[in-house]
């Protein structure tokens, strides 16, 4: 059987079961079952996930994500990781990715998009600075021979009927539509047929 691992922020929370309902007798999916935060929060409990989850190291494909929470503003001061942070992060946790799964194809969800106008002035996010973001991880991760899964796209255009709140997508139409996503990205990778 195929193994599918999946790691990340809440918005993967959010898809990690569909996903593993849809792939059942297909392919093992396993998630750690905390919040993947920040860049740097992946990095270093990564290995953590893997020993305390016992994933073994054969996976056939990694999907991660990170970001939400590195572009989070309180109030006025900068982003909570910089740019360049989050790209040397990006780039170190790509390679441990490939140390502890050597076989896996790594796949990098970009961030999703938010409604900015729900924000208040003490924590908030912006749509132009999530784009910036993606792009960064976009030119790092491809350098990284990492694949690129255009979350930010799918959900984009996502009717308000889709959202729970102003960051997720914790609805039944909003889970079927990310989750459908993620599965069209991981499935074909890993030779599954749904």
């Amino acid at each position: 059987m195929k193994k599918l691992i999946l790691i990340g922020d809440s918005i993967r929370i959010g898809y990690c079961a569909y996903v593993r309902e849809k792939l059942a007798g297909l392919a093992e999916v396993l998630y750690p079952e905390e919040n993947g935060r920040f860049a740097q929060y992946v990095y270093r409990y990564l290995h953590e996930w893997q020993r305390e989850g016992n994933w073994g190291n054969d996976a056939d494909a990694v999907h991660w994500n990170a970001g939400l929470w590195d572009v989070v503003h309180l109030g006025d001061e900068n982003p909570v990781t910089s740019p360049e942070q989050y790209a040397v992060t990006l780039g170190q946790t790509a390679r441990r990715i490939r140390t502890l799964f050597p076989r896996a194809v790594s796949v990098f969800a970009l961030s999703t998009p938010v409604v900015e106008e729900a924000y208040g002035p003490e924590f908030w996010r912006s749509n132009a600075e999530i784009e910036r973001y993606n792009a960064i991880a976009r030119d790092v991760l491809t350098g990284e021979g990492v694949l690129i899964d255009d979350l930010y796209a799918v959900m984009k255009d996502a009717p308000d009927s889709a959202r729970s709140d102003m960051t997720h997508f914790n609805t039944p139409e909003g889970t079927e539509r990310i989750g459908n996503a993620v599965l069209r990205c991981v499935c074909p990778l890993m030779g599954v047929a749904l």
